[in-house]
């Protein structure tokens, strides 16, 4: 690895740690128990919602201004590309300076194996 390309990862991981993003809520999952279980976003639409209304003290609503960067949107935090693979052939386009590999759920455990030593030879990260 060469430092222009140890500058830009440690560049690059520095702004995904610096991005910050709320917790978005669906509209009174606070008071309710059974929002509390599936407490994902649902647009407020009623006619006095406050927080449809955007009232002070009330949950942030989804807004395009929250979008991440480009250059760091959907990347993992070490800065890596994150890759499903569901076999040794998935393995072989990857760069192990670029990606970092899940390996699927669906692959079973002796394939699973011979995937993490495969990949960790290979210089990959492996998760999961």
């Amino acid at each position: 690895m060469s430092l222009e390309d140890i500058k830009q990862r440690r560049r690059i991981q520095r702004l995904i740690r610096g991005k910050r993003k709320p917790k978005f809520m669906r509209y009174l999952s606070w008071e309710f128990w059974k929002f509390e279980r599936r407490d994902s976003w649902r647009k407020p639409k009623g006619k006095d919602s406050k927080m449809r209304l955007e009232i002070k003290g009330y949950p942030p609503r989804v807004k395009v201004g929250y979008r991440t960067r480009k250059e760091i949107r959907g990347l993992h935090p070490s800065g890596l590309k994150p890759v499903v693979i569901h076999s040794l052939r998935d393995l072989e386009t990857l760069n192990p300076r670029e990606h970092i590999v899940y390996i699927a759920s669906s692959v079973g455990l002796r394939k699973r194996l011979e995937l993490i030593k495969i990949a960790e030879d290979r210089g990959f990260k492996v998760i999961g």
